[in-house]
């Protein structure tokens, strides 16, 4: 992860707990969510600023990474610990992550492109790697 990408999470991540979400709870038209993971190799809490999507009542994360040709660290990190901790504005909660596949994860990620166009654009951008979608469901 570029030392760019982190100072800009950490302030995201800053005005939005300083603001209760008020700032920072949306981005490009699509509500923010911070998700934090349990680190794979040091254990430790890490925290994300990422988009989420909701279809039918569920809540869905994509780990673009801009259409990096690797997954983003925290897609990496809740493959070894699922449970996760999902904060929305004025909301915090206990959930499982799972990552879609096959049918499932083409019928989000479609429905996905067509609320965000630039995730088809950033699939495109990353050398073959099928980015994941993460279905976030409350524990």
């Amino acid at each position: 992860m570029s030392i760019l990408f982190k100072i800009v999470s950490a302030a995201h991540i800053g005005l939005f707990h300083l603001t209760g979400g008020r700032v920072g709870s949306t981005m490009r038209g699509q509500r923010i969510l911070l998700l934090t993971t349990t680190g794979s190799r040091s254990g430790e809490p890490r925290t994300v600023p990422v988009m989420q999507f909701e279809f039918d009542g569920k809540r869905y994360v994509v780990g673009s990474a801009g259409g990096s040709p690797q997954d983003p660290a925290w897609i990496k990190n809740l493959r070894k610990t699922p449970e996760v901790q999902v904060e929305l504005r004025g909301e915090k909660y206990r959930a499982r992550a799972s990552i879609l596949t096959g049918e499932a994860r083409s019928e989000v990620f479609e429905k996905i492109t067509q609320r965000a166009p630039m995730f088809a654009r950033y699939e495109k951008r990353a050398a073959g790697r099928e980015i994941p979608v993460v279905q976030l469901t409350r524990s």
